[in-house]
C-alpha cells in the first residue's frame, strides 16, 4: 500500500458536502463542479455519485450546512428578543456564505430548515398579539431585510486593487465643493472610527423591532388590553 493510498480518507455525503461548502466559500458559487470538488477531494468526480445524486443534491446540501448555522426564533424568550436573536443569527450565516442568499430565494430551494424557520416567525409575530394581516406585512419586512441587507453586502466585497481604484476615481468625481455630505460620507468608507462600531444590519432591525413593539401597543390601547 503506498503513501498515496493510506493518506485517502474514505468518501462520506458529509465530507464531499463540507469540501463543496469551502469551495463555494473560497471562489463563488459559481465555481463548483463535480470535477472540482473531486479533485479536492482526491477522487474522480464518478465516485462522488454513490453519496451524492448530483449537483443539485450538491447544492441543497450546502444550503442545509448553512442554515444549520442560524437559529429559529426561540418560544422561551420575548417575542421581540427572539425574533431578533434568530435575525442576527440569519444575517451571520449569510454574511459567512455570501453566495447562499441568492440561492435560498430561488422557487425551487426552499429548504425544510428554511420552511420551519418561516414558520416559527410568523408563530411568534401572531402569538404576540399581532393580527394575520400586520403579521403577513411584518413577516415581509423582517424578511425582506434579512435577505436584501445580505445581498447588499454581497454587492459591496471588493479586492485590495478594486478598493484602490475606487479611491481615485471618487478622489477625482466627488468633491467637497460639488457634494459636501458625499464626500464627508467616502470618507467615512476609507477611514476607522466610531462609525466602523455601528452594525448598520442591526441598527435597521431594531428599527424595525422598534416599530412592531409601539405598532403593537398601539393596536392593544385600541382594544383596551392592559399592558
Amino acid at each position: 500500500m503506498t503513501a498515496k493510498t493510506k493518506a485517502r480518507v474514505p468518501l462520506s455525503r458529509e465530507r464531499i458536502l463540507r469540501a463543496a461548502l469551502e469551495l463555494a466559500d473560497a471562489n463563488g458559487i459559481e465555481s463548483l463542479s463535480m470535477r472540482k470538488l473531486g479533485q479536492k477531494l482526491g477522487f474522480e468526480a464518478m465516485s462522488l455519485y454513490n453519496h451524492v445524486a448530483n449537483k443539485d443534491d450538491v447544492l441543497d446540501g450546502i444550503l442545509d450546512l448553512v442554515l444549520a448555522e442560524t437559529a429559529p426564533p426561540s418560544s422561551s424568550e420575548d417575542w421581540d428578543t427572539a425574533i431578533r436573536e434568530s435575525a442576527v443569527s440569519v444575517h451571520d450565516a449569510l454574511t459567512r456564505h455570501p453566495w447562499a442568499c441568492p440561492l435560498l430565494m430561488e422557487p425551487g430551494r426552499v429548504r425544510p430548515a428554511r420552511l420551519r424557520y418561516m414558520d416559527l416567525l410568523l408563530g411568534r409575530l401572531r402569538e404576540a398579539g399581532f393580527s394575520s394581516e400586520t403579521t403577513y406585512t411584518a413577516y415581509h419586512v423582517l424578511d425582506g431585510h434579512i435577505f436584501g441587507f445580505a445581498l447588499w453586502e454581497s454587492s459591496h466585497r471588493y479586492t485590495a486593487e478594486e478598493i484602490s481604484s475606487f479611491a481615485e476615481r471618487f478622489a477625482e468625481t466627488i468633491t467637497p465643493d460639488a457634494y459636501p455630505y458625499l464626500y464627508e460620507h467616502g470618507e467615512q468608507h476609507m477611514s476607522d472610527g466610531p462609525h466602523r462600531e455601528v452594525s448598520a444590519f442591526e441598527l435597521g432591525l431594531d428599527l424595525i423591532v422598534a416599530g412592531l413593539k409601539k405598532m403593537r401597543i398601539t393596536n392593544e390601547s385600541r382594544r383596551g388590553v392592559p399592558r
